[in-house]
């Protein structure tokens, strides 16, 4: 369900910032309001408070954002707001920003490692990720997970190719078990 909600209001809030040609502009607002949000959870949880009516929490979004952020996304917020749905504000608007770099050809991807890459590795996964997809540029957050014994783990989106040694030792067994002598 909240997975539907933020495809709703994300979808809505990036055909708005197509339209109004300010993709840019919005996305940028919307990753500063993020870091706001996640650094101020006393505005979240006045937000989600049930006793406090919705009015008011409008009027305390309007107090706080207005002029600071754009009138767009000030609507946004109190249309958020307004539809009880300020809970799910973070998948929304992350949800928004993966649409509008997806919009603008930017991978993003996860790369977890046994070990960690060295720099001249790194870049040659990126050039690698750059030639096997569609993506123009990549953001790659690279991780070490020493379980994995060797090889590695790439997550883009909900694809994942996975070619760990931990993933081949553990389709061998699977392969063994079922022989029968």
């Amino acid at each position: 369900m909240a997975k539907l909600i933020s495809k709703t209001y994300g979808d809505a809030l990036f055909e708005l910032a197509v339209e109004e040609d300010k993709v840019d502009v919005l996305l940028e607002e919307i990753e500063q309001l993020q870091k706001i949000l996640a650094e101020n959870e006393d505005f979240g949880r006045l937000m989600n408070h049930p006793k406090i009516i919705k009015e008011e929490k409008i009027e305390v979004a309007g107090s706080v954002f207005a002029g600071r952020i754009s009138e767009e996304l000030l609507g946004f917020l109190t249309i958020i707001i307004s539809k009880d749905r300020y809970r799910e504000i973070n998948e929304i608007l992350t949800y928004f920003v993966a649409k509008v770099k997806e919009y603008k050809g930017i991978g993003i991807a996860t790369v977890t490692t046994a070990v960690p890459l060295k720099e001249s590795q790194c870049k040659e996964v990126e050039k690698r990720l750059l030639d096997t997809t569609k993506y123009k540029s990549m953001e790659i957050s690279y991780g070490v997970d020493a379980s994995l014994i060797g090889g590695m783990v790439i997550r883009i989106g909900d694809r994942v190719v996975d070619s760990s040694i931990r993933t081949k030792l553990n389709e061998l067994q699977k392969d063994l078990l079922k022989v029968q002598i």
